[in-house]
């Protein structure tokens, strides 16, 4: 896949040196990190690292596909998407606080499903805490079915989330549904919640 892509108000690229400030400044926000498998950072030599280890070391790992999303007429990352290299290939996305509820996440989902389509990867799973109803909307939003919900402690945070799990095929014939979570954790349901 590309490292570049283009929507009509935003640009997809991936991270580099440099964007350790707009990384900080995304992912120290609490109101952001709530619905991450992290706690905020607490300084820009935090996001340095984090910058290292979780985009420029798996980008030449070539493990998964993480983007920064950044506006057009800046460059300066606002928040990012991303599709896991592990067999989940986990779809997730952040987005600065001030710039919620404009359409950018899914903007941005729905042209890295239609990029995806023609790729070798057969389908994205995501999953939403049943707290963040906005970030299961984007789910929706690009055509990803509901599989699933389930009970996880969720670490390192250490508290109890009910997540509903979505699954997007890309061969349209499919109907695997990926169990790991349903495996995982003995308290699920299939219904809708």
């Amino acid at each position: 896949m590309k490292d570049f892509y283009e929507t009509s108000r935003l640009i997809l690229r991936h991270f580099r040196m440099g964007d350790e400030q707009a990384l900080y400044e995304l992912l120290s926000d609490s109101d952001v990190n709530r619905f991450l498998p992290m706690f905020p950072l607490q300084s820009v030599e935090e996001a340095k690292d984090y910058l290292q280890t979780h985009y420029l070391d798996k980008y030449k790992n070539q493990d998964g596909y993480y983007y920064a999303i950044c506006l057009k007429e800046n460059d300066r990352p606002i928040g990012y998407i991303q599709i896991s290299g592990d067999e989940s290939h986990d779809f997730g996305y952040a987005l600065r606080k001030e710039l919620w509820h404009q359409g950018i996440v899914s903007e941005v989902a729905l042209k890295m499903v239609e990029e995806f389509k023609t790729s070798d990867l057969p389908y994205i799973t995501a999953t939403h805490d049943v707290c963040n109803p906005h970030s299961g909307n984007v789910m929706k939003k690009i055509g990803m079915k509901y599989c699933y919900s389930y009970k996880e402690q969720w670490m390192p945070k250490n508290i109890l989330v009910t997540f509903r799990m979505y699954q997007y095929h890309f061969k349209k014939d499919e109907d695997f549904i990926y169990l790991k979570y349903w495996n995982k954790y003995p308290h699920h349901i299939e219904k809708d919640i």
